[in-house]
């Protein structure tokens, strides 16, 4: 199973996702801010609190997470070695 190795948070609400298959990718989580439960997030200070927990990311406060299959498939491949 895909794991999440790093994430780091992007200007846009867009992640910097690195997986354990050796794929980079940014996720831009725009449209799941659109969503009610999201909407907090769109404070930039609440998104920045992200945490990565491999199989997904978390934003403690809010109990909202995204998993990291669902960060992979919305994700665009980028050529960043190792993040």
């Amino acid at each position: 199973m895909r794991t999440i190795v790093s994430i780091q948070p992007l200007e846009s609400y867009k992640l910097l996702c690195a997986f354990s298959d050796g794929t980079n990718k940014i996720a831009d989580t725009t449209d799941y801010l659109k969503g009610e439960a999201f909407k907090p997030l769109l404070n930039i200070k609440e998104f920045l609190k992200i945490e990565n927990h491999k199989y997904y990311v978390v934003w403690p406060n809010y109990e909202l997470d995204l998993s990291a299959d669902t960060l992979w498939h919305i994700g665009i491949d980028t050529a960043l070695p190792n993040v």
